[in-house]
């Protein structure tokens, strides 16, 4: 693997990080924004990144990635998500960080190049773990940086997006 376990996991920790400083930018009274009718809503995209990546994780671990697996993780965390509030996703993206650690911790080099059966692609669990939990973390921060520019975040800038930081001098 590229990455080692350690920094795999700092680095879902650090997506985690990020997240939660552009989620500290949403403007409550704009969670039902959406920017076409048939795109999640802020409070919908956030719901879903409470729960994305562990459940990525489980059915990755599972190591049969088909509709039936999908289905039996996804369908009940996806239905407990619907019912959070802002506040109770942004709880639940927090406790990720440790999430992460406890979910990968025990992983072991072969149980990272252990394959899995993807729709009938084999892959390993570590590209998998790179190409859906990483990379969903870095698309879905980036929608999220979207919306809230178009909610007139002018302020915002690369910094708060690649960075999960203020750039000096801009307003909070």
């Amino acid at each position: 693997m590229v990455l080692t376990k350690e920094e795999l996991i700092a680095s879902l920790q650090n997506e985690v990080r990020i997240l939660l400083h552009l989620a500290g930018k949403v403007d409550k009274s704009k969670l039902d924004y959406r920017p076409t009718p048939k795109q999640r809503s802020t409070l919908e995209l956030l719901q879903y990144m409470a729960i994305m990546g562990p459940t990525q994780i489980a059915v990755i671990q599972g190591g049969v990635f088909d509709r039936a697996a999908l289905s039996a993780a996804w369908s009940p965390a996806e239905a407990a998500a619907k019912t959070l509030t802002f506040d109770q996703a942004v709880s639940a993206i927090q406790k990720q960080a440790d999430e992460y650690t406890t979910l990968l911790s025990r992983w072991t080099a072969a149980d990272f190049r252990r394959e899995v059966d993807m729709f009938g692609a084999k892959r390993t669990r570590g590209s998998l773990l790179v190409d859906l939990v990483l990379s969903g973390h870095a698309a879905y921060r980036t929608q999220l940086f979207c919306y809230l520019k178009s909610c007139g975040r002018e302020e915002l800038s690369t910094m708060n997006l690649w960075g999960g930081a203020d750039s000096p001098g801009a307003a909070a």
